[in-house]
């Protein structure tokens, strides 16, 4: 999907402030909110530059899609070229990424990262990596591109930058994409000329416009095949610049006086557990000591399952943040603490002598254990009162400790599955960013419906997993939780009407039909339960079903949150500015599951009527 199609002819006649403001209002409806600055100036400056090159290329026929959305993500390439090869005559298509950069230098120790000068110390993926990427991205995920009938290239074009500008970036180079600057225009000229013809590309850009995509792997599924081979996961953009950064915190590590904890913060979604199981599959390779630690059980256990299934004796390789109280001080190259917004403010709660006596917060034990601290969290994913999912926190621990921070930030571009325009819709919804509810205004990408009972999600949710897909139900902590009978059968605690349902299982134990409570989002028996917080956190499937209840209601024109309607007893207690935050927390992650689409229903009347106001998208009567 492009936000902005035309013929280079056309765009070149565009005043650019026109074309500027039609891509602001365009982008606006396609992502609920407004485009930034950077983005408008890129627009108004880099756009004519492009068209003007088209127009010397003698390319004025060629299609111009600005703004193409890459599928099953929110990463968009500034501009894709279509029409046909020069030589073969088949669809081509020349994937350009524009930069308006002046100076840039190659970040030490590297090759795909650079910073610019002037602009502080921030890492930035190489434009060859970055477009190189896009390509790849696109083959992979793009039906009509399946094969070896079509062309895809990539063009980095920094219009701004001479040569000497730029000098250490000019050395990387690859077979599908390239870097041009001002120096270099007419080598930019003759190359987009054998690339692409000048006749008409309007039925190419219809072919990539109306072709399907081709989902990919669920990650949690393809664990195992990642960390020991590498696997078909492709890592984009600020994910890559962590990556890269990581590996040369890692080189500099045994040399440097001073150790690099990398701080990783993005929401659901945006690839931070990727980054890990990449990591841990580089790193093992490389005979690096890694181990991966988080604060969730159900997260932890399923990796060890999945990788186990694959290689014994790797499960130990995925352990609890509680573990490294008596670690030897740097005794690991690497640790991976992904959901690190699950970091008690306490210091752990093992039983060992060492951890008892010591004084340190369990943040500082994570830094203390390895030589390279990698945290990877999301700050509004807290949902306990111990749990401090702060990029602050973990700043202040490393810097009492003399360590540079650096920092990547994923939600600045990327949003792998999902829909970016959703997840800016719940924020408002739950008041978590300003401005108030709105309503959704459907997208190609994303569905959101509003069931009018439970039973009639759970029909649809069976019905998406009968077609094969991965579907989930899931609901506030509203409802006791029982353990399983003595015959193993699950007690139906949530009852809505005459709908009647269990929770998934408590701990590991299996029970007929049902799998232990850290598989239940990814075994397909799971469907057959309600979820609750802590077994979908982590977690992501294609459909995502969510029951709203008693704990969160509307009236008037704000949400009400009922301490006494919570069966949680973590939560007991807590301060109602506390508890109020928390439970809009989680209500966030649960309506933050889905891939491919969401299921809503609330079991308050004005609540749901609330929400049939801003949801057009039904399931049973209006």
């Amino acid at each position: 999907m492009a936000l902005y199609r035309s013929s280079a002819r056309a765009l070149a006649g565009t005043d650019p402030s026109l074309l500027e403001e039609r891509l602001a209002e365009l982008y606006r409806t396609a992502i609920s909110s407004g485009a930034g600055g950077s983005e408008r100036r890129a627009w108004r400056n880099s756009l004519p530059e492009l068209a003007q090159v088209l127009c010397d290329a003698g390319l004025e026929e060629v299609e111009v899609l600005l703004e193409h959305q890459l599928p099953f993500s929110s990463l968009r390439v500034d501009a894709v070229l279509a029409g046909t090869h020069p030589e073969t005559g088949r669809a081509s298509y020349v994937l350009i990424e524009l930069k308006q950069w002046s100076e840039a230098r190659l970040v030490g120790g590297t090759t795909d990262l650079c910073w610019l000068p002037g602009y502080g110390y921030r890492a930035h993926l190489h434009p060859v990596a970055q477009v190189r990427r896009y390509c790849d991205y696109l083959r992979d995920f793009t039906a009509v591109l399946d094969g070896d009938d079509t062309h895809v290239t990539g063009v980095a074009y920094l219009h701004n930058a001479e040569d000497q500008g730029v000098a250490e970036l000019l050395g990387e180079g690859h077979e599908r994409a390239h870097l041009f600057t001002r120096s270099s225009r007419g080598e930019l000229i003759r190359h987009l000329q054998n690339q692409i013809s000048p006749l008409d590309g309007a039925l190419e850009a219809d072919a990539l416009l109306g072709s399907a995509a081709v989902p990919g792997r669920q990650l949690m599924r393809a664990a195992a095949d990642e960390i020991l081979n590498g696997g078909n996961f492709r890592l984009m953009d600020e994910q890559q610049v962590a990556f890269s950064l990581v590996k040369r915190a890692v080189a500099l590590s045994r040399q440097s006086d001073r150790k690099e904890v990398i701080v990783v913060s993005g929401g659901p979604g945006s690839g931070k557990s990727l980054i890990a199981l990449h990591l841990m599959g580089h790193l093992g390779r490389s005979s690096r000591s890694v181990i991966h630690a988080t604060g969730s059980k159900s997260f932890t256990r399923t990796l060890r399952h999945v990788v186990e299934r694959e290689r014994k004796g790797m499960g130990k390789l995925f352990r609890y943040f509680l573990d490294f109280g008596s670690m030897e001080k740097n005794g690991l190259d690497v640790l991976i603490c992904d959901e690190a917004h699950r970091i008690r403010h306490r210091q752990g709660t093992s039983s060992s002598p060492d951890v008892r006596l010591s004084r340190r917060s369990q943040v500082a034990q994570l830094i203390d254990a390895a030589r390279v601290p990698v945290f990877l969290l999301d700050e509004h994913q807290v949902v306990r009162p111990d749990e401090m999912g702060s990029i602050r926190d973990i700043d202040g621990a490393a810097e009492a400790r003399g360590c540079v921070v650096r920092h990547v930030n994923l939600d600045e571009q990327f949003r792998c599955g999902g829909s970016r325009a959703y997840e800016n819709w719940v924020l408002r919804l739950l008041g978590l960013a300003p401005g108030g509810p709105v309503p959704w205004e459907p997208e190609p990408n994303f569905e959101l419906l509003l069931a009018d009972t439970p039973l009639r999600m759970e029909e649809y949710l069976h019905a998406q997993q009968d077609a094969g897909f991965t579907a989930r139900m899931t609901a506030g902590f509203c409802w006791p939780w029982s353990r399983p009978r003595p015959d193993g059968t699950l007690k139906d605690d949530i009852v809505i009407g005459d709908w009647r349902r269990p929770w998934n299982v408590q701990g590991d134990q299996e029970v007929p039909g049902g799998p232990p409570a850290s598989l239940w989002a990814t075994e397909e028996a799971g469907i057959g339960q309600v979820g609750c917080i802590y077994t979908a956190q982590g977690f992501e499937y294609a459909w995502n079903g969510i029951i709203l209840g008693p704990d969160l209601v509307w009236r008037d024109d704000g949400w009400l949150v009922r301490q006494s309607k919570c069966e949680d007893s973590s939560l007991k207690g807590t301060a109602p500015e506390q508890f109020s935050r928390l439970i809009r927390s989680r209500y966030k992650v649960l309506l933050t599951r889905g891939l491919v689409g969401t299921v809503l229903f609330s079991t308050d009347p004005e609540t749901q009527a609330m929400l049939r106001s801003l949801v057009p998208g039904a399931i049973g009567p209006r």
